[in-house]
């Protein structure tokens, strides 16, 4: 056992385990007594305790999130920074991370991609709102609730826009894989470096891979500095233009060719999801001068593959080509495993009990023999028979011809009967080849060189381009005899042709906002989400999804956001920033409403932020915070809104010296 599970961190904090391990501190779930809650807590590892710069990034992510509130980046409740501990109280995300989840698909949609893409984009709006970047956004760093929540976390190397604009001294801080070119160079940073880390997770998504890939960090550097990334659609051609045209102009080198702030770019996907077929037409300045050749000792200040490691989060080891994972996602991978295993079962468990209660149909059994086997196959009216192949050798009759069937044509058998069809030939075994996103003339002619037979169902698909193979069954890479397998090739025909437009029900009754939407022949989807705190009355429509005017295709589920009618109870937190020149003990006094609400000890050397948090369900309420008797800051909390504002601020005199330390207390 560490050393630090069962203990309790300032009487408050019981620490249960050890859920995460990083370069520069690890990370335990806790139970607070206080606020009743479980809570992650992030502590400094103890060889870091004397060193100035990572404690100055342990406490840069404290200042960066304690200045955040925003439903997709993870809550910092508490802080403390000792001489002995330093740690960061923090929501407790039950989740896996993007990382984790892209290891586990072997391919993910464009529409899921897009979901998390907003997600981010719009936390990363709120934090450059408050003049934070990020730095280190990739996979790692995100954090997806089963929901499908996105939580932003580990704001480490975060900084302050308005500070110091160039990354550390020597090194270029982030992962190199998803780094912008200027961070590489060590050039100066702003929001514009988040959204090129966005466009290359967006590419990693809806492609299935990095941009840049090299045997180590100082390679994909110069990559990231002096490549183009192969365009998506070019890896997976069922990719919209419009989406290839958003992910490569998140990707620019030069940075006034990118979006210039989250809220632009999330303009673009917003236009993209109502019509996916849109078509951006972005052009881009192209340097007529000869490709530069750029040393890489230049490029990256330093030859040191570890000139690229944050020191903190240490998922890639670089000068390995290791992957390494933490306990975390160990645990986390194996409780998710379990869980589909499970689900898996219970579902195998509950279709053969439904099958079991249908009664099965007798129907005739033609007679098969002297049928080609392609031909048998490929005719939707034998579907209902379980059709097994034997092979056997007759040299008068034609290879693929069926010599012998058993039971005998003819006759009434089930309709989910086992045909054994003995055909004419030798067969040998192929693999089916890769056929998803090919064309239909490239898949038919695979398969033809592979001597294999096929039929082409055209499907309706929003995800796949027309005229594209969205899959095939057996699929890629099952082995089939080469006579008597016919492959089922799917093409997509593009989105259903038939489109309606959402209608308004915004401000209608649950029943009525129905009725709308299946006179259209639109569905309802089955979770209706009840939300508080509304101004609208109990039951009346305040949201839909998609949004009224948008058109769809004909049976789109639509979600129905209502108004539960209730207020819920709001918690607000106030981060009170304590004067920075203050080394001594000093008295901190709470007055809420007139009425003493706590007082407290505190060391701005130790701590140079203290935290308070209040909770209630409608109105307004003053609070006042005093400084060793001193007015120092005044905040209005909100209730209604969940949000604090600060209306007085006020600079603390330091008295300790004065000969007359009488401490003098002010009624608020």
């Amino acid at each position: 056992m560490d050393k630090y599970t069962g203990k309790r961190l300032d009487g408050r904090y019981e620490i249960h385990e050890l859920i995460g391990v990083g370069g520069m501190a690890v990370v335990y779930r806790a139970y607070d007594q206080i606020d009743d809650r479980t809570v992650a807590i992030k502590i400094l590892k103890d060889e870091f305790l004397g060193n100035e710069d990572f404690i100055r990034r342990f406490k840069n992510e404290s200042k960066a999130i304690a200045v955040l509130s925003h439903p997709n980046i993870v809550k910092v409740y508490d802080v403390s920074f000792g001489d002995r501990i330093q740690y960061i109280v923090m929501e407790y995300i039950d989740g896996i991370t993007l990382r984790e989840y892209l290891d586990q698909q072997k391919e993910m949609k464009w529409k899921e991609a897009i979901h998390f893409s907003v997600q981010i984009l719009r936390a990363l709006q709120h934090a450059h709102e408050k003049g934070i970047i990020h730095r280190d956004i990739k996979p790692q760093n995100i954090m997806l609730l089963q929901d499908g929540t996105i939580k932003v976390t580990d704001f480490g190397i975060a900084r302050f826009s308005r500070n110091e604009t160039r990354t550390m001294t020597d090194k270029a801080i982030g992962s190199v894989h998803y780094i912008a070119p200027e961070q590489a160079r060590g050039d100066l940073t702003d929001e514009k470096a988040d959204i090129y880390s966005v466009g290359v997770m967006l590419y990693e998504m809806i492609t299935g891979q990095l941009p840049f890939e090299a045997d180590n960090a100082v390679s994909v550097a110069i990559m990231q500095l002096q490549a183009d990334p192969r365009p998506p659609r070019d890896i997976n051609p069922a990719i919209p233009d419009g989406l290839e045209e958003i992910t490569l102009k998140a990707m620019q080198k030069n940075a006034t060719q990118r979006y210039q702030s989250a809220a632009e770019m999330l303009r673009d996907i917003e236009q993209f999801r109502r019509n996916p077929s849109i078509s951006f037409q972005y052009k881009y300045f192209i340097d007529e001068k000869p490709t530069k050749y750029v040393d890489a000792i230049n490029t990256v200040r330093g030859t040191e593959t570890a000139a690229y490691n944050d020191n903190y989060a240490y998922e890639e080891d670089f000068s390995r080509g290791k992957k390494k994972k933490s306990t975390a996602t160990l645990v986390m991978s194996g409780i998710l495993s379990a869980f589909l295993l499970a689900a898996l079962v219970f579902g195998i468990m509950a279709l053969t009990r439904s099958c079991s209660v249908q009664e099965v149909q007798d129907v005739d059994l033609p007679n098969f023999i002297g049928q080609k086997i392609s031909d048998i196959q490929a005719n939707d009216a034998y579907k209902e028979f379980q059709l097994k192949i034997e092979y056997g050798e007759d040299p008068e009759q034609e290879a693929g011809i069926v010599l012998e069937q058993n039971p005998k044509g003819t006759k009434k058998v089930k309709a989910n009967a086992e045909i054994t069809l003995t055909v004419n030939g030798d067969s040998q075994k192929v693999t089916i080849p890769p056929l998803k996103g090919l064309t239909q003339e490239e898949a038919q002619a695979k398969l033809t060189a592979l001597k294999l037979q096929y039929k082409v169902y055209q499907v309706e698909d929003d995800q796949t381009a027309a005229g594209y193979v969205k899959d095939s069954d057996p699929a890629e890479g099952t082995e089939v005899a080469e006579i008597g397998t016919l492959i089922k090739l799917y093409v997509s025909k593009g989105p259903s042709s038939v489109e309606v437009s959402v209608p308004a029900v915004i401000g209608k009754n649950l029943d009525a906002a129905k009725t709308d939407i299946l006179a259209v022949e639109l569905t309802v989807d089955s979770e209706i989400i009840y939300v508080d705190d509304s101004d609208k009355a109990e039951g009346v429509v305040i949201e839909t999804s998609p949004l009224p005017g948008v058109k769809v295709a004909k049976g789109t589920p639509v979600k129905i956001s209502v108004s539960s009618g209730k207020k819920s109870e709001k918690n607000i937190d106030i981060y009170v920033q304590l004067p920075t020149h203050v080394t001594h003990d000093i008295s901190l006094k709470a007055y809420l409403d007139g009425t003493l609400y706590s007082e407290k000890t505190v060391n701005p050397s130790y701590n140079g932020v203290y935290q308070m948090s209040f909770k209630g369900t409608s109105g307004q309420k003053t609070l006042i915070i005093q400084l060793d008797g001193q007015k120092y800051n005044t905040f209005l909390l909100d209730f209604d809104t969940g949000n604090p504002r600060q209306t007085e601020s006020y600079e603390y005199q330091d008295n300790s010296q004065s000969p007359d330390n009488g401490q003098i207390t002010r009624s608020p």
